[in-house]
Parts: structure tokens; C-alpha cells; sequence
């Protein structure tokens, strides 16, 4: 039984900020990226995906497969995520040559696949005999979840068949392994999950939606199934644990957990699934497993910058308010998982606090995983970058000062490509008769119920965002938690309705015109004393966006201490910096070094002004000092 709140829009044509990125991933990142693929790209580590391809197609014809396999055990969704992005982008806006170049890319993809609808090079070109016996780590439902995802999306985009019908084939070769004949087992690495259930919505097959069901729930039920499987094969891929069921979320079966535990990725992905499929079937269980959850997460276990997992072992939780900033990792592609979940918690029950959440995650970790020019990547996010420290420390390495070209585990780049370009799902939904807006984004909709929308704001720097609708039904607007004032004009007209769980609803019949203006006066933020490394520290905020303070305005940044008896000053916006940004200055003083190690007596301080900026726009100015938690004057 469906219990779906709301469903994400798809025709969505963007404006304004967004508009903006989804230029960058449109005419810089793919491109990039595919040439990437190709092993085309100059002074970047080698991936060769699409050679991988190519040989697993003539090992199925029996041919020499040359050069072999190369590159991780998931080598293959670094070419569906691209897919998936590509697919987006043309959604946006028709590009034949983009098209051919996704073409060329899925003809590969299909001439890979066996005649029994099995599709991973890793295998085909390694050892076919060896396929789904290694589940805690080698990654093929993993990768056939990508595809599927890409495909979905292709189809949505073109209309054209190729990758969806190898999805498909795939899907069922999966569904008479896990189901038919019963194999045992769930992916170590979730991600099938979610992407089973929008083949499931895209085709209608109930096969998909009950393959899905069938590996959320056998997930923990029994905790030994990766040792039982780990001693009935003589291999490994990263000889992982197969004890460490936390790792994978596998300790406990999954509507009896309550804690975020392990690596943050699976972790979210796999709570998006649980959310996906409670919203499908009406599982109040399940539903109550991803409230608490959620909780655990954003409660004790968040950033300040919406960004999840604290620690370089494991790309993981740890515990409770254990978040340093300096040593966080903080994956961009955890961000992207938060948010998807997020979204499908939306599904089930319209609370603005979710997408208060998916904000601040894609405004912060997620833009700052990418450079303004869209060369450049991060998979790590600290809030603290100390030059000849971050990077070099051993225990720093993970934390770079500044964004690589690329990665030999390349999940990231791709992954942020393909939000951006799909941002329409997650800012705005529908059902029978409401159309949603949970985040601000400039552009027009066309919702699936009839009505049409235009939004035009400057979001995030400006607060005033402006709404023309068309049709019969109701407006439901996002009041975010953040703004503790805010005035909303229908019509011309105050509209004084209490925000609902965090939204305004405003009936439309015929057309309206809304008017909000939300509080954009720049916050000081502490945190709770319970997280150890932050006590006594502040940081700065204005609406959705984390500030930072870097040495390319301030000098030395470890030297100042913010006084925040002073309210921070708001620039003018400067197109001309960073991108285009609001800078924000607050009073300080800077504190003179000592000239030894350690030294006693009084310290002495001089009045300035320091000058902070957006988050994610750090390190695009060369190597430098940066800091989110400040320490205090007063």
C-alpha cells in the first residue's frame, strides 16, 4: 500500500544559481569526465573504464582481452554515473553531441553483457567462475545499482531503449540468483536497493520492488553470513573483515536498528532504500527504523556543514558528538547519500526539518566536493586546513589543502555531476493536488498534476524568493528552520497561515502570485559542549550557508579570536569573487605569536577585522590557512 506524501518533479528547467552549475557540470565537468573515461585526459590518473568495457566484450567472444582488467572492483559505475549525468544534462538542454558520445559509451556497456544478463567487467574479464561469491566486497550488485540508476535516467531522457534493456536483463539475472533459486546474502555494499525500486516505478515490474524488498530485509539477519562466505572462497579483493558487520550496517536485521553506525556512504544509501521502499509498501516499521535513524544522524552525528562521517577508518561514524573538524572526512559523496535520504523521508511524511537537512548539505559539502571552474575535486571535506599539516600529517593525509584532478577511487566527481544535474528532483515534488517547493530553486516547473510554476530568487545570497503559479490546488512553501523571521505577501496580500510542519500551504485556483522574504541576518553558532574538540568555539552562518575564514583574506587565521559582542557586517554582493558572493566581516582581534614553543606571561592582541566566505568556495585560491570553528574574544 502506497503512503507516499509526495512525489519529486522531473520537468524541471532551472535558473539563476542552479542554472549556473548545472552550466559548469553541462559544459565542463562531463566533458572532463568523459575524457577521463577514455583515458584521455592529460596529467590525470589513468581509469580506463571504457577499456574495460571493450575487453570484457571480447572476453565473452573468446578473444585476447589484451591489457586486461584495470582499476578498482567497481570500475564500472564510475561509467554509469557518468551516464546518469550525461542523461540530466540532456534533459536540460538537447546535445547530439553529447548524445553520440552517451551512445558510443552504452553500446560498449551492452556489447560487455553475457548471454545470461550478468554485466561486470571486474569479472568477465578476471574470473567468470568466481562471480557472486565475494558479496562483502567486490561490488557487482553495487555496480549493477548504478547502471540501473543511469539507465532509468537515459530512458527518461531519450527514450531510447539500449541501456535500459541491458538494465533490465541485469535486474533479472539478479532477481533468479537471489529469489528464484534462493542464493543467500545482500550486497556488502548497498545501492541495488534504491535503484531496483526506480527500475520498479519506471517498468512497473513487481519483480524489481520485491528483489529490492528481499535484500533490505535478509540485511543482518544473519551476522555471520560474510564469515560463512568468506571460508568457502580462497580470494580477496582488500582482505576486509567480514566480522565487521557494523562496517555494512549488517549487526542487527534492519528495523531493529537505531544507530547510524559504519561507513557513511552504504549507511545512507541503505537508509534511503529503507525510506524508498517503507513509502511503497507502507511499512511502519521500516518507516520508524529510518526516523530513528535520521535522528542519530543530524542529532550527534552531523556537521555543522551537513556533511557525515568523522573518521579516515573506515570513511566512517564513530560515536556520538565525536566530530573534529581538522581530522574529519566527510565524503562528498556521504552528503549526496544524506540527501537522498532526506528526499525519500520527504516521500513519507512532509516535514520541512528534511529539507532544512538536504540544504544544508548540498549548499555546503556537496559544492565544496567541486571546484568553482569544475576541474577540480574533493572526496574529503575538513573544516580546518592547516598548510604543511593537512595532507602531510599521517594523521592528516586524507585531509588535502586543495582539490586533486582526480581520484583512483573516482566516486565522487561523478556523483556530484549527477545531483546537480537532477537538483529539480530533490527541490521540488507533487502529489494529486499540492505542488512543493522544499528548496529554492530559480527556474520553471511543470508539475505532473497541471500546475506551472516560476520561481525567481538570487538564493542563496538573496532572500527574497518569488513564486508565479498556475492551475487549481494548493502551494506548499518551505519556511526554513533557520530563519526566525520571515514575511510572505500573496497576491500582494500579507498571508498570515501558520507554517505547518514547516511548510506554508496556499490555495491556487487559477493563478497566484507569492512573495517571501526570508530572515537573511548572518548568525554566530556554537556548538553543544558535548562535542569535545568545539567547546568554546563559534562559527558563522547567513541562511543556508556555512562561512569560513581563510589566510588569502585574513593572514594567519589560527591567530584570530572572533568577538561577537559585535553583529557581523553583510557585503554587497560581488560577482567578481569566488564565483559571485555575499562576504560577511566581524570584528576580531589578532593575538601576537610567541617566539618560542611555549611561553608564559599575558598574550596581546590587536582590533581587526576579519573577513569570512561561503564554505564551499575555499581552496580556490591556491594553498591556504582555513577555518570554520573560530575561536572567541568575547
Amino acid at each position: 500500500m502506497k503512503v507516499q506524501s509526495q512525489i519529486p518533479v522531473k520537468a524541471y528547467t532551472a535558473a539563476g544559481f542552479m542554472q549556473k552549475y548545472q552550466k559548469r557540470v553541462r559544459e565542463t565537468v562531463i566533458p572532463y569526465q568523459y575524457s577521463v573515461l577514455w583515458d584521455r585526459a592529460p596529467d590525470t590518473e589513468k581509469s580506463h573504464v571504457a577499456a574495460n568495457f571493450i575487453n570484457a566484450a571480447k572476453a565473452l567472444r573468446g578473444e585476447d582481452v589484451g591489457d586486461g582488467f584495470y582499476g578498482m572492483v567497481f570500475q564500472d559505475s564510475d561509467a554509469a554515473k557518468w551516464l546518469e549525468a550525461a542523461a540530466y544534462a540532456l534533459m536540460a538542454e538537447r546535445d547530439e553531441k553529447l548524445e553520440a558520445e552517451a551512445d558510443e559509451l552504452i553500446a560498449l556497456v551492452a556489447a560487455a553483457q553475457d548471454t545470461d544478463g550478468y554485466l561486470d567487467t571486474y569479472f568477465t574479464i578476471k574470473d567468470k567462475d568466481k562471480r557472486w561469491t565475494n558479496l562483502l566486497e567486490a561490488h557487482e550488485l553495487y555496480c549493477a545499482g548504478h547502471m540501473i540508476e543511469a539507465a532509468c535516467a537515459y530512458f527518461e531522457a531519450t527514450g531510447k531503449r539500449k541501456l535500459l534493456d541491458a538494465a533490465i536483463k541485469n535486474a533479472e539475472c539478479i532477481y533468479r540468483r537471489f529469489v528464484t533459486e534462493g542464493a543467500p546474502g545482500c550486497p556488502g555494499h548497498p545501492e541495488v536497493e534504491l535503484a531496483l525500486l526506480k527500475l520498479y516505478r519506471l517498468t512497473g515490474d513487481e519483480r524489481f520492488l520485491r528483489l529490492s524488498e528481499r535484500f533490505i530485509d535478509e540485511r543482518g539477519v544473519d551476522p555471520a553470513f560474510y564469515e560463512k562466505e568468506a571460508k568457502k572462497r580462497s580470494w580477496s579483493v582488500w582482505n576486509s573483515d567480514p566480522w565487521d558487520n557494523d562496517y555494512r550496517q549488517s549487526s542487527k536485521p534492519v528495523r531493529q536498528q537505531s544507530e547510524a553506525v559504519g561507513h557513511a556512504v552504504r549507511a545512507v544509501y541503505l537508509y534511503t532504500a529503507m525510506a524508498d521502499l517503507a513509502s511503497e509498501t507502507g511499512d511502519k516499521a521500516l518507516l520508524a527504523a529510518c526516523r530513528r535513524l535520521w535522528e542519530d544522524i543530524v542529532q550527534k552525528k552531523m556537521y555543522i556543514t551537513g556533511g557525515i562521517g568523522s573518521t579516515v577508518q573506515g570513511e566512517a561514524f564513530t560515536v556520538a558528538y565525536d566530530l573534529p573538524p581538522d581530522t574529519a572526512y566527510s565524503e562528498t559523496c556521504a552528503a549526496i547519500g544524506l540527501l537522498f535520504f532526506g528526499s525519500r523521508m520527504l516521500e513519507n511524511e512532509v516535514k520541512g526539518e528534511y529539507a532544512d537537512v538536504m540544504e544544508l548539505a548540498f549548499y555546503n559539502t556537496v559544492l565544496a566536493g567541486m571546484q568553482l571552474d569544475g576541474k577540480r575535486f574533493f572526496y574529503v571535506n575538513p573544516l580546518e586546513a592547516d598548510p604543511g599539516i593537512s595532507g602531510v600529517a599521517c594523521t592528516h593525509r586524507h585531509d588535502l589543502p586543495v582539490r586533486p584532478k582526480w581520484y583512483a577511487c573516482a566516486c565522487c566527481p561523478p556523483n556530484a555531476a549527477r545531483l546537480i544535474g537532477s537538483i529539480g528532483q530533490y527541490a521540488y515534488g507533487e502529489n494529486e493536488d499540492t505542488a512543493y517547493c522544499h528548496l529554492f530553486a530559480a527556474g520553471k516547473v511543470q508539475f505532473g498534476n497541471g500546475m506551472q510554476l516560476e520561481c525567481r530568487t538570487q538564493y542563496p545570497y538573496g532572500m527574497e524568493v518569488e513564486y508565479s503559479i498556475k492551475g487549481k490546488g494548493r502551494l506548499a512553501v518551505r519556511i526554513p528552520g533557520w530563519s526566525e523571521q520571515y514575511s510572505l505577501r500573496v497576491n500582494g496580500q500579507d498571508y498570515a497561515q501558520p507554517p505547518q510542519s514547516g511548510y506554508v500551504y496556499i490555495d491556487v485556483c487559477g493563478q497566484a502570485q507569492v512573495r517571501l522574504v526570508l530572515d537573511g541576518t548572518p548568525a554566530f553558532v556554537r556548538a553543544s559542549s558535548r562535542v569535545p574538540r568545539l567547546a568554546g568555539m563559534t562559527a558563522l552562518m547567513r541562511g543556508p550557508l556555512v562561512y569560513c575564514f581563510e589566510e588569502k583574506d585574513n593572514g594567519c587565521v589560527r591567530a584570530l579570536r572572533i568577538d561577537r559582542s559585535v553583529p557581523p557586517d553583510v557585503g554587497e554582493f560581488d560577482a567578481s569573487l569566488l564565483g559571485g558572493i555575499v562576504p560577511i566581516r566581524v570584528q576580531a582581534v589578532r593575538m601576537q605569536d610567541c617566539e618560542s614553543l611555549y611561553a608564559r606571561g599575558e598574550e596581546t592582541c590587536e582590533p581587526c577585522t576579519a573577513t569570512a566566505v561561503p564554505y564551499y568556495t575555499w581552496a580556490n585560491r591556491g594553498e591556504n590557512e582555513m577555518r570554520v570553528w573560530m575561536n572567541v574574544y568575547r
